[in-house]
């Protein structure tokens, strides 16, 4: 674990190795995803039940690849009351605040007359990967598929792996609340491919988003451009601004919310107390005693964890933008007038009470954000990710003789004459017939 503190001479190197620690990870499976692909773009089903057989241990045939509707209902009823419950409550706090992003058509006139217009429409076919096997991830299964059904999306089409042939019921159960009837029992690189592509078992799609391995990170980008992504997501991260009012415990335990993710996830705390970071920092020793992940979250801790001590909350908010945190905690008494400083974060979570972990589950925005320092140019997922924007443009005669003429000069000026001849064959038409 890193002790940084602004006093010190050598604060800006010491930061900087620090962001940079948090560039690409060399992952080495640009080669395999790269064949695997090419296999799924050759072979089309067959190669998609051979790498499951491989890499799962599942014998699947064609007509066996898509789960159907009365195992996904079988599934899904076999969860608990109260969990499904939890379930039904996230995904209606999710489908609300992704239905409040929902943008409006424009459309006016301006003073040369030409009426001008921006239209939204949703995409046609959307692919979401979900990890699966022991690991259950309902909670991606809604904040991936909830904002591609809010924003009219026709078709999502879902791919889980099933390690040895194990479907989580909670999986299941999350694609059901979320309208999600298309699933499919594969997973990694060659899922992403058939997707991307597509076999004669499942349709491609427009856009693949989702989290995965480093094996679906690299197909993702190596399809993007044919397919759009959601992004190609880092380790998880957490930047924590705390003063010494708050209870060093909780402190500790938001830090190790983001350090058990894996051993590469980071979890930095910014105060302005040296005593108080001590507790904090004695806090998470004693909570890696019992914690059941504490072998994956010491060594995040170890490796990526830190602590920076600040003079003052202007030095804070400027370190906070500095690492532009997948997430960022305010636990400050007046956390709005900090946040108002932050310019890079994916998600802010604002208060003593308001630990990230409520973000990823039932707060109601998206927890996919972009990590690795991407909250500089990018955004989380939101209901514009499924959407596109097409502008419009309606000229009659009067409009045209109002802004054809420069349009003319720029496009000779360009030395593109047919641009501007259409507009000047049309000009001289509207003044002969004027005439």
């Amino acid at each position: 674990m890193k002790w940084l503190e602004t006093t010190e001479a050598d604060f800006s190197t010491r930061l900087a190795t620090l962001l940079a620690d948090r560039g690409a990870v060399e992952t080495g499976v640009s080669t395999p995803v790269s064949e695997i692909i090419a296999d799924i773009r050759r072979r089309g089903d067959d190669a998609l039940c051979a790498y499951t057989a491989r890499f799962d241990r599942l014998t699947l045939a064609p007509d066996t690849i898509r789960i159907g509707e009365d195992e996904i209902a079988q599934a899904a009823d076999r969860v608990e009351g109260d969990l499904l419950e939890a379930l039904s409550l996230a995904a209606q706090r999710i489908e609300s605040f992704h239905r409040a992003q929902l943008p409006r058509d424009m459309s006016y006139t301006d003073e040369a007359g030409l009426t001008l217009g921006m239209r939204w429409t949703p995409l046609d076919a959307v692919g979401l990967y979900v990890p699966g096997g022991k690991a259950a991830y309902p909670s991606s299964v809604l904040m991936n598929a909830l904002p591609a059904r809010v924003a009219g999306v026709g078709r999502i089409a879902m791919c889980v792996p099933c390690p040895d042939g194990v479907l989580n019921p909670l999986v299941l159960a999350a694609a059901r609340l979320s309208g999600v009837t298309e699933i499919y029992r594969v997973g990694g690189a060659q899922a992403v491919a058939a997707l991307a592509y597509g076999t004669a078992s499942i349709a491609p799609v427009d856009r693949i988003v989702g989290p995965g391995n480093a094996y679906v990170a690299e197909a993702k980008r190596q399809v993007f451009g044919h397919v759009g992504i959601d992004s190609i997501a880092g380790p998880s991260e957490v930047v924590i601004v705390a003063d010494d009012r708050n209870d060093p415990r909780f402190v500790a335990l938001d830090l190790l919310a983001q350090a058990e993710h894996d051993e590469l996830a980071q979890a930095v705390l910014i105060t302005d107390s040296a005593a108080f970071a001590r507790q904090v920092v004695a806090a998470v020793e004693n909570e890696l005693r019992t914690l059941p992940r504490a072998a994956i979250a010491g060594r995040s801790w170890a490796d990526h964890g830190a602590v920076v001590i600040v003079r003052n909350w202007q030095e804070a908010a400027q370190i906070a933008n500095d690492f532009a945190s997948e997430h960022l905690e305010i636990m400050l008494d007046a956390p709005e007038d900090f946040a108002a400083q932050i310019r890079h974060a994916g998600a802010l979570f604002l208060g003593r009470y308001c630990p990230e972990a409520v973000g990823d589950y039932v707060g109601g925005p998206n927890h996919v954000l972009p990590t690795s320092r991407t909250a500089r140019f990018a955004s989380g997922l939101s209901v514009f990710d499924f959407l596109k924007r097409s502008t419009s443009i309606a000229a009659g005669p009067d409009a045209l003789r109002a802004v054809g003429p420069a349009g003319a000069r720029l496009a000779r000026a360009e030395g593109l004459d047919a641009h501007a001849s259409s507009l000047t064959a049309r000009l001289d038409a509207l003044g002969a017939a004027q005439d």
